[in-house]
């Protein structure tokens, strides 16, 4: 997660450095455009990064289990600040100071929940374990070797 959010980091600051360098070569990119490639990456690895630690904290997964998705995210929250901190920055930087904030608050937590629901089902999904043994009270004790 972390070398997914580096690299698009880099990636991103390899192509401003092209840009500045060719500027007559870079075509021009429209707002949203840049805005989604710029944060688009922040935002799944914030989210990858959510999922997996939930996935992998039995606190949290009780908590996901029962459909509790901000308890869940609360318990492992500070395994995760260094992805929320790069998507609140990289808005704060796109849209102004206190936007990611308003963001993060907003908008990606009330989504947060479905997504994570979605991605962790097959861990959330109960399923029946079949037991190999019988019963101590299904059959009858069996008779000794020697008697009729």
């Amino acid at each position: 997660m972390r070398a997914l959010l580096y690299g698009a980091i880099c990636t991103l600051a390899a192509v401003e450095l092209a840009a500045a360098a060719h500027p007559a070569a870079a075509a021009p990119v429209p707002r949203a455009e840049h805005r989604r490639a710029v944060l688009a990456p922040l935002e799944q690895a914030a989210t990858d990064c959510f999922a997996e630690t939930i996935g992998n904290n039995p606190a949290a997964l009780a908590h996901a289990r029962a459909g509790r998705w901000y308890e869940a995210a609360s318990v492992i929250g500070f395994l995760c600040r260094p992805e929320v901190d790069a998507m609140t920055k990289a808005r704060d930087h796109l849209d102004g100071r206190g936007a990611g904030g308003r963001y993060f608050t907003g908008p990606y937590t009330r989504h947060l929940g479905q997504e994570l629901a979605r991605r962790l089902e097959p861990v959330l999904a109960t399923t029946a374990v079949a037991n190999a043994e019988p019963r101590a009270d299904s059959e009858a004790p069996a008779a000794p070797a020697g008697e009729p």
